[in-house]
């Protein structure tokens, strides 16, 4: 997390990296690299203008102030909340207050889930109550619980193989953590995978590198034709010792209630707010994060953070007088702990222009002390944005990763349009160096 402050993805229409032949009616391909590097080069006094505003100005610690009012305000915004509704209502007389472009609400219709009362207690071979958060989606219990002897696993293989042991038990994950991206797995299958081999319900390990007896949660998915059963996390500690007790040949029992419950679907919406472009106004930058959270904590990180300092950047940009050629786009998601629901339903609804779409970029992992971008997109591509990524020297924010995604992004991404190099720093000029500035 600490490397990132934007994730992004380029799409566009104006050049054919395969060919090299420019097939847009600006001839933007003619000029060489070197010409593209020099213009780059002339907005050093540009970024040095938001650098200055967002580190040492009035600017400075304004999107966590702005940030802290919110979560102060409101709390947990979870899906279908009238907390993640208030929160979006704000924001829309925030932006409006804020003097940007075009503010207005995307209508979107989300999942609505709550967790209820829930608990897990080992009857056998002591009792000892233990800490758990019920998945997102997750079934409930019936009302007495579920109370059934524990079968300890530490891979979806290991449960194929001993999948006769599983049928009426309760399965336990007790997976070894390897990354997030790789073990969130047993989180999103993990009770598909138990119920397929007969499984009353499923305790996964928190998907953490480090715990302080603290639960994990997150969205898990069912499959068509696969029973739904009750699934939640369980504390690292929790696991471990529930393996060490199965290696050992101890009998587990454990009494399950969860109180989860479905609803229809509820209406929300995606946030949006522009800055118009002064030569290409159809064409758009967007920036983004997501404004729900779940409800067990304030999502001030996840993704409170990454939603204000998209905001921030266009505040930037405005405060200085600052006018892109192409259209500046925030947005905020809405239901992104739902799988994205946000972002999926508003690239269903703007696809049509997809070649109007310079860059998408998400921020969702974390706003820590910033030392570059990841970035999806073409060899050459890459290079210019090196070259743009070279005016954040005075700030050491320099590097360019690869493979930026996000789950709001990646419709873009899985759509299979190229970066367009060229176009590539005229429509980051500013936004980019903003973006890291402020959140020094």
């Amino acid at each position: 997390m600490k490397f990132l402050l934007f994730t992004f993805v380029g799409v566009v229409h104006l050049f054919s990296l395969n060919s090299g032949k420019a097939i847009y009616k600006n001839d933007f391909s003619r000029r060489t690299f070197q010409e593209i590097k020099e213009e780059i080069a002339r907005y050093k006094d540009v970024a040095k203008a938001i650098i200055n505003l967002a580190v040492y100005g009035k600017a400075q610690n304004r999107s966590y102030e702005r940030l802290a009012l919110l979560v102060d305000t409101v709390g947990p915004r979870p899906s279908g909340s009238k907390s993640l509704e208030k929160a979006i209502q704000i924001m829309y007389r925030n932006l409006q207050e804020d003097g940007l472009e075009n503010v207005h609400l995307e209508p979107v219709k989300i999942p609505h889930w709550e967790r209820g009362e829930e608990s897990a207690v080992m009857l056998e071979p002591r009792v000892h109550k233990m800490a758990i958060l019920g998945l997102g989606s997750s079934i409930g219990t019936p009302p007495e619980g579920i109370t059934a002897e524990v079968l300890v696993v530490t891979s979806f293989e290991e449960l194929q193989r001993r999948a006769p042991e599983a049928r009426g038990k309760i399965v336990v994950y007790n997976q070894p953590y390897i990354n997030y991206s790789k073990t969130v797995q047993y989180r999103v299958q993990g009770a598909v995978e138990a119920a397929k081999v007969g499984a009353l319900a499923s305790l996964i390990r928190s998907v953490a590198s480090f715990s302080i007896y603290s639960p994990h949660t997150g969205i898990q998915e069912y499959q068509d034709g696969v029973p739904k059963i009750p699934t939640a996390c369980i504390t690292v500690e929790d696991a471990e010792m529930i393996s060490r007790m199965a290696s050992r040949g101890n009998r587990i029992v454990i009494q399950l209630k969860m109180g989860a419950k479905n609803y229809p679907d509820a209406d929300s919406f995606n946030t949006v707010a522009e800055i118009i472009g002064s030569k290409y106004p159809e064409q758009v930058v967007l920036v983004s994060g997501h404004l729900d959270s779940w409800d067990v904590g304030q999502g001030a990180m996840d993704d409170g953070g990454g939603a204000f300092i998209s905001w921030e950047a266009l505040s930037l940009i405005k405060d200085l007088g600052l006018r892109p050629k192409r259209t500046l786009r925030l947005v905020l998601w809405t239901a992104e702990e739902q799988g994205g629901i946000g972002g999926f339903q508003y690239y269903q609804l703007h696809k049509v222009n997809i070649s109007n779409y310079s860059l998408v970029m998400e921020s969702d992992e974390g706003t820590f002390l910033p030392s570059g971008l990841q970035f999806t997109g073409s060899e050459k591509a890459r290079a210019i944005m090196k070259e743009v990524m070279r005016l954040l020297e005075p700030v050491n924010v320099t590097q360019v990763f690869r493979t930026g995604e996000g789950t709001d992004i990646n419709f873009w991404i899985q759509a299979g349009v190229p970066v367009h190099l060229l176009q590539l720093h005229e429509a980051i000029d500013y936004l980019t160096i903003a973006d890291m500035a402020h959140a020094l």
